[in-house]
């Protein structure tokens, strides 16, 4: 199969990208031993929002910034292999999480592609604030993340730009 023009654009950008590239001496554990759980949303560029550069933080995305089971792993790896000492969850205004039941979307798919979707967890949900919470629970109770590592949750608003805590 041939490259879409999409796809040759992005291989031209790599290529000037690379030609002047200068973060070649980056190390591999992030330097601000952080690393940040958010959704996938192309609205959200991670390190724009929180003023931090390739190589300053580990950033695990999946839609919803959900606290999954290969998050965690992510984050155990972080933690005990490279240092990260502090977790933040980024959620978002307006998220396509909100729009939809798991069932719903379980049951589409089942029609569709005649397969059974029933095991497929989404993760949607219905109330922001309480997901944030929901997600930085599953990780300060997980039980290879240390005791008293700081987690803390943030919704960006994607109309303003600005990180709100949730408490």
């Amino acid at each position: 199969m041939p490259d879409t023009p999409l796809l040759k654009d992005l291989l031209s950008a790599n290529s000037e990208y690379a030609r002047t590239f200068d973060r070649s001496e980056l190390p591999l554990p992030p330097a601000k031993k952080l690393a940040i759980l958010a959704c996938m949303d192309a609205r959200i560029d991670v390190h724009a929002i929180t003023g931090l550069r390739e190589g300053d933080t580990h950033v695990i995305r999946n839609a919803g910034g959900i606290a999954t089971e290969d998050a965690l792993r992510s984050f155990i790896i972080s933690t005990e292999l490279l240092g990260t000492r502090e977790f933040l969850v980024v959620s978002h205004t307006d998220c396509g999480m909100l729009t939809f039941k798991d069932r719903d979307l379980q049951d589409r798919l089942s029609k569709k592609y005649g397969t059974n979707a029933e095991k497929i967890n989404f993760n949607a949900f219905s109330d922001l604030e309480e997901n944030v919470r929901t997600q930085v629970q599953r990780i300060k109770t997980n039980a290879f993340i240390p005791k008293g590592t700081p987690v803390t949750g943030f919704i960006y608003d994607v109309k303003t730009g600005k990180l709100n805590r949730v408490t």
